[in-house]
């Protein structure tokens, strides 16, 4: 099997369902951003850091390939079954979270990136889910998206702030607060 096909070749690819549109659709940018960030979540885990985090950050990387496959879709030929993000997986990275802050100090002001590379793939992740949220919001003022896929991804970021917070404790790197000059 052949992973070229040239059907893309002049700026256009289908969609779940049959669907062609052009690259530039912005259903494209938004399940191209979740893939994008979902690299970057394999690249964290990826780092050496502790068995719990790799393992919910799988969890989360199946939950970003199920908003990919929704994004992915045409919503008007509804016939094709993709698995559901539900409100039970917005609420596992809320316990992830509330249990990550327990034992980290509290925060003052906002944080530079950085620190450890590790730390700062979090942030660069962190950022490209908001982008990705961002693309699935215009996404959504166009064409309907299920709003769990909107919340998940907005509190992914959150998420993703909060392990940032926790890799620099655990690996012991210098957390900056920001000092505005006036």
């Amino acid at each position: 099997m052949k992973i070229y096909t040239k059907k893309g070749d002049k700026g256009e690819t289908s969609l779940l369902g049959g669907t062609r549109v052009k690259k530039s659709h912005i259903r494209i940018e938004s399940y191209g951003t979740v893939d994008e960030l979902n690299s970057w979540i394999g690249l964290i885990r990826d780092q050496n850091i502790d068995k719990h985090s790799k393992e919910i950050l799988i969890y989360i990387q199946d939950r970003l390939f199920t908003i990919g496959s929704h994004l992915a879709s045409d919503p008007a030929k509804s016939g094709i079954k993709i698995p559901d993000i539900k409100e039970e997986d917005i609420t596992a990275l809320e316990k992830e979270m509330d249990a990550m802050n327990e034992a980290l100090p509290e925060m003052r002001s906002f944080i530079l990136p950085g620190g450890h590379s590790t730390v700062s793939y979090c942030h660069i992740a962190r950022c490209v889910c908001r982008r990705a949220e961002r693309c699935a919001v215009h996404l959504a003022s166009e064409e309907k998206v299920d709003d769990l896929i909107i919340k998940y991804l907005n509190r992914l970021s959150d998420y993703l702030f909060v392990l940032s917070r926790k890799l620099s404790h655990d690996l012991k790197a210098e957390e900056i607060p920001w000092q505005a000059k006036m």
